[in-house]
């Protein structure tokens, strides 16, 4: 995506990321410019970095194509309902003149953050239970109904489809293991229409 701005340094907001993932990708000191927008105040190490805190779904602190480069990682299945994602894909593509959004696939078997096969298709009354009484991937065990259900009920996975409709005229990038997908990317680059990459 990079090589579509010449090489030149560019301006990318990061919804939902940390310096850390940055630092990993090799970007420290490469003279880009990286806002990293969350809902709780980060502290920032580099320079080239700014914190912002606020809302995926409402960027209005922002004005049009204030970016050449919207990034966002596994953050679109945590903002809320449909609509809450459809807010949040508008503002993403308002703001920024390219798109990086990549999101797991809610048809793959094994879901993401509590790492249990089957878990987000399992009723929300199963899903309760589980977490209630164990440990799960990224949580631990809950001691309440509602801690539990809140946890189960504000991540929603998107379908393919789903993705097709809240950023159209895009392409869907499929990340796949063992030959299944397990999450999709969505660029407006000039990546190929439906590609794969393999782990």
């Amino acid at each position: 995506m990079l090589n579509s701005f010449g090489g030149r340094p560019v301006t990318i907001l990061d919804v939902g990321g940390t310096e850390s993932y940055w630092e990993m990708q090799g970007f420290i000191g490469t003279g880009h410019s990286i806002v990293l927008l969350n809902t709780m105040e980060l502290t920032i190490r580099y320079p080239g970095f700014t914190a912002v805190v606020g809302d995926a779904r409402d960027l209005s602190q922002f004005k049009d194509k204030a970016f050449d480069i919207v990034f966002s990682n596994s953050v679109i299945e945590h903002v809320g309902s449909y609509t809450d994602q459809q807010l949040m894909a508008q503002e993403l593509r308002r703001v920024g003149k390219r798109i990086y959004v990549q999101t797991p696939n809610f048809y793959f078997f094994i879901e993401p953050h509590f790492l249990f096969p089957f878990f987000h298709w399992l009723p929300v009354v199963a899903r309760v239970f589980l977490v209630r009484n164990f440990s799960l991937g990224w949580f631990e065990k809950m001691s309440t109904r509602s801690e539990a259900l809140r946890a189960v009920t504000e991540i929603r996975l998107l379908t393919k489809s789903e993705l097709r409709r809240l950023f159209p005229n895009t392409r869907i990038v499929k990340e796949k293991v063992f030959g299944l997908t397990k999450s999709y990317i969505v660029l407006d680059d000039a990546a190929p229409a439906d590609a794969a990459v393999t782990y």
